[in-house]
């Protein structure tokens, strides 16, 4: 049996930019999507803090240390400047390998720092609002 895992995610990243005139996607500070051990292309599901809305997309790299998350195209009009998003990607694994999955987690702080990087996530650990 197959299992679809959370592979790697970058927590409450603020939206930098929003640009519908774009052919899509969403362009990422190029060093947290290496911590994150994204790639430019993937795929990437997209969750809205602040107003509940969620999308896919794919990355694209951003110039490194920019602090950038800037939402291109149609899903730019699913969020707003300043808006804290959850970047999500996933890998399908066999049960044996799923057991010992351990997720690439970024936590992200006010002003699209890094904060932490950690291959778990923790059941009830409450983030700062």
């Amino acid at each position: 049996m197959n299992r679809t895992m959370l592979r790697a995610k970058v927590h409450r990243i603020r939206v930098t930019e929003c640009e519908v005139e774009y052919e899509g996607s969403l362009t990422l500070d190029a060093e947290i999507m290496e911590s994150a051990r994204m790639v430019p292309y993937e795929k990437i599901d997209v969750y809205d803090v602040d107003n509940g809305n969620r999308f896919s997309t794919y990355l694209i790299a951003g110039e490194p240390g920019s602090k950038v998350c800037c939402v291109n195209g149609a899903a730019a009009r699913l969020v707003e400047n300043g808006d804290k998003l959850i970047i999500c990607t996933f890998v399908t694994l066999e049960d044996d390998d799923a057991a010992a999955h351990r997720p690439r987690v970024v936590l992200v702080g006010e002003e699209n720092e890094m904060i932490e990087v950690k291959d778990y996530e923790e059941a009830g650990v409450r983030v700062p609002s």
